[in-house]
């Protein structure tokens, strides 16, 4: 590899860092910015020559950041669903009869107030 596929490879390996750092930091606002520097220097290093033994170097750091961002995503859905249940609750609440049915209770009822003289 020659030495603009070592730099690229290079700068590849402290990116791939960087988002790891940014995963774990839970800061998924710089994802847009890393993912466009991440396809550019890819797109470099497949141009390169002899850049198969480097690819396969960085692979399992992607795969790491991959499996990262597969764990954030599903603790994000997790938080989304617990939200949506909460919501739920305030405007109902489910309960069972002695029979062991399912009943709801609208909690919403008339929020009105009443004047009285």
């Amino acid at each position: 590899m020659d030495k603009e596929g070592q730099d690229t490879a290079r700068a590849l390996d402290v990116l791939l860092e960087e988002e790891r750092k940014a995963l774990l930091n839970g800061e998924f606002s710089k994802f847009e910015e890393l993912i466009a520097r991440k396809e550019a220097l890819i797109e470099l290093l497949v141009e390169a020559p002899d850049t198969a033994e480097t690819m396969t170097s960085l692979a399992s750091r992607m795969t790491r950041n991959q499996d990262l961002l597969s764990t954030a995503l599903d603790g994000v859905r997790s938080v989304a669903h617990r939200l949506s249940e909460l919501r739920k609750v305030r405007g109902s609440l489910d309960t069972y009869d002695k029979s062991g049915q399912r009943r709801s209770v609208d909690l919403q009822a008339d929020r009105s107030l009443e004047k009285r003289a």
